[in-house]
């Protein structure tokens, strides 16, 4: 799962591209144009951003490059009917990863989405990262900073969903349809001990604040 940007114009295409990637289990940041996402950005660096070059205000590859002066190192893949032996030269010089022209095959598109995200980290398949923690599903260690932290299962279990959702606010309903299933009766103070718990393993000395609760509906990673 990767945190994608999507920069497209063009509302229907947009809604596909969203559609498809969510459906490949990726968070979507979509827009049509370049401001939100430059606000974005402030807070959030995405792990590949797919861009039009035909967008309002700005040319897409000028935007990329004048990311890459201020240095962006994330993945781009150009999506544009700029066709032209230059233009698809222009667009790598600035910037590009991969260069897809329009019209295009979504199968095809998806691959190179795989192929992009998997030569970018290689090494870090099936690691998730937030700030300074790490995670390794295939090992179930975590780690703060170069510490390593005992958790239950449940407990790394309801880290991980909130490192996998980290641009989402997660219901109490879904932390327990996802870390709990079935497995007996729970109710939402199950999770709010359980999340209680978890903040004082990874942050003991509540000087990093992980985690916050949003009144009324549940939690999330800040």
């Amino acid at each position: 799962m990767a945190f994608v940007v999507v920069i497209e114009d063009e509302p229907d295409l947009l809604d596909l591209l969203e559609y498809h990637l969510q459906k490949e289990g990726h968070e979507v940041f979509a827009s049509v144009s370049t401001q939100a996402v430059e606000k974005l950005m402030e807070e959030e660096r995405p792990d590949l951003m797919i861009v039009d070059r035909n967008l309002p205000g700005v040319e897409g590859s000028e935007f990329v490059a004048a990311l890459r002066r201020e240095g962006l190192d994330t993945p781009v893949i150009f999506l544009s009917a700029k066709a032209a032996d230059h233009e698809i030269e222009e667009g790598f010089l600035r910037g590009a990863d991969d260069y897809v022209t329009k019209p295009f095959n979504l199968k095809e598109l998806m691959h190179r989405v795989r192929a992009v995200l998997r030569r970018a980290k290689p090494e870090e398949s099936g690691v998730l990262r937030y700030r300074d923690i790490t995670l390794k599903p295939k090992t179930h260690e975590v780690f703060v900073e170069d510490r390593r932290v005992e958790l239950t299962k449940r407990e790394f279990d309801l880290l991980m969903e909130l490192i996998k959702h980290k641009n989402m606010v997660l219901t109490r309903d879904q932390l327990l349809e996802r870390v709990w299933g079935s497995d007996g009766e729970y109710q939402e103070k199950t999770v709010n001990v359980a999340i209680n718990r978890l903040k004082e393993k990874i942050d003991p000395d509540k000087s990093k604040h992980y985690i916050k609760s949003v009144r009324g509906v549940g939690y999330q990673l800040c």
